[in-house]
């Protein structure tokens, strides 16, 4: 009897050290819960492998002895942040007619590094608004097989656009022939474009209804694709199960994407009345990136930026961040972009005090940048919340992001799926 008992002991005892073995405890002194909207104090993550198993008060858990705990008990703790408007592919330094000189191959190796940057200022879940040759989903798939270090990523591979338009090379004269990888013009050649993408590996669909800021030749407000072209975009991805983004600046591009059924618009520096109207009543997302007009005008000129893009961005920029205060205020449904790469990565969460400077409470902001973008990404549930079920994606910082939001800029603590690569 006497052995059987001590066999029983054990076993509980070999079990017990199992299960502590298993299981990783984070002790946060505070934690923003960006679900309800709450700060909460003492609060335990348990972690079982790459999920979240529970979330309690500190008190309430009893934690094994061997079991490993990481105490970030003088912190605040929060989901692994999202950004919903990045070009990880893309080198900043190299603008205008500099960025004719990278390589496919080279822009990918650009994305190894700045996908590291980007993880270690937070951001463990990004979406990839497009990539030439198909770069962003060869890192994609790096990063997912553990060769590289970087954020999760949904990627659009190719943007899509017409002819000599903003998702267009307009940099080499005729004899070139130069075409950007999206160029599609027509509701069928559309289509297919659409097709080619998904076949090679994007996850959702990024096209260019109006002019852009960057691109040589064309109006940043002026519509390009036809309502016609855009419903056959938006038709095309949402029957593959795509979600689709607008990239769009002028008034009347922002309204016809809408009106095709878009997920998101980006940018959307010119929207009036009208559109913050029509983007509410689909529940049309926004992705205003009211960061990146602060680097480009004063930085823009250094890094190559051509003069008349500068010009373009002296003609949008404020014009967006009045618009951002007033599409908020009308409660349209917003989340959190940065256009990293633009400016270097690593500075998303520069992004933050702007979208508190123009209307957002500091929980407002973060929760664009979890909650509201992991519901455009198409993953709630698995990012954007400390919750049972969700990915152990957790960051933290010194203070209180929701009385200084700029504790953001400067994250100590990096877990995605519940691998440590930023140690406090």
């Amino acid at each position: 009897m006497k052995n059987r008992t001590l066999a029983i002991a054990l076993c509980l005892l070999v079990s017990t050290a199992a299960t502590a073995q298993g299981l990783v405890y984070v002790k946060a002194g505070h934690m923003v819960d960006v679900v309800d909207g709450k700060m909460r104090a003492d609060q335990t993550i348990v972690i079982r492998g790459d999920r979240i198993e529970r979330v309690a008060s500190t008190s309430s858990i009893d934690i094994p002895a061997g079991a490993r705990v990481i105490d970030l008990g003088n912190a605040t703790v929060l989901p692994g942040l999202i950004d919903m408007h990045v070009h990880l592919t893309g080198d900043p330094d190299a603008q205008g007619y500099a960025n004719l000189a990278a390589s496919v191959p080279r822009n990918a190796l650009y994305g190894a590094a700045n996908g590291r940057r980007t993880m270690n200022a937070g951001f463990t879940t990004v979406r990839n608004v497009g990539a030439g040759g198909y770069a962003d989903v060869a890192l994609r798939d790096a990063i997912n097989n553990g060769d590289v270090v970087g954020p999760r990523m949904r990627v659009a591979a190719h943007s899509l656009g017409i002819t000599g338009g903003h998702c267009d090379n307009n940099f080499l004269p005729a004899e070139y022939a130069v075409s950007s990888g999206g160029v599609a013009d027509g509701p069928w050649e559309i289509r297919k474009k659409v097709r080619e993408n998904v076949k090679y590996g994007a996850d959702l669909t990024k096209f260019c209804a109006t002019g852009g800021v960057l691109s040589k030749g064309t109006t940043v407000g002026a519509q390009q694709y036809t309502l016609e072209e855009m419903i056959a975009i938006v038709s095309e991805s949402h029957q593959r199960d795509r979600k689709v983004a607008a990239h769009a600046h002028g008034t009347e591009g922002i309204i016809a994407a809408i009106r095709a059924g878009v997920d998101s618009v980006e940018h959307a520096s010119l929207i009036d009345d009208e559109g913050i109207r029509l983007a509410k009543a689909n529940g049309t997302f926004l992705v205003m990136d009211v960061y990146v007009d602060t680097y480009i005008l004063e930085m823009g000129e250094a890094a190559g930026f051509l003069p008349e893009s500068l010009e373009k961005e002296r003609q949008v920029g404020q014009a967006q961040r009045n618009n951002f205060r007033k599409a908020h205020a009308a409660g349209v449904r917003m989340a959190f972009g940065t256009d990293a790469g633009v400016y270097p990565h690593g500075n998303n969460g520069k992004q933050f005090a702007y979208m508190v400077q123009y209307g957002m409470t500091p929980m407002e902001a973060i929760q664009a940048a979890t909650v509201n973008a992991a519901e455009l990404l198409g993953w709630p549930g698995d990012v954007g919340a400390i919750e049972s079920g969700s990915y152990a994606d957790l960051i933290a910082v010194r203070g209180n992001p929701l009385e200084d939001i700029r504790e953001l800029e400067d994250v100590r603590f990096v877990m995605k799926g519940g691998e440590v690569f930023k140690q406090w």
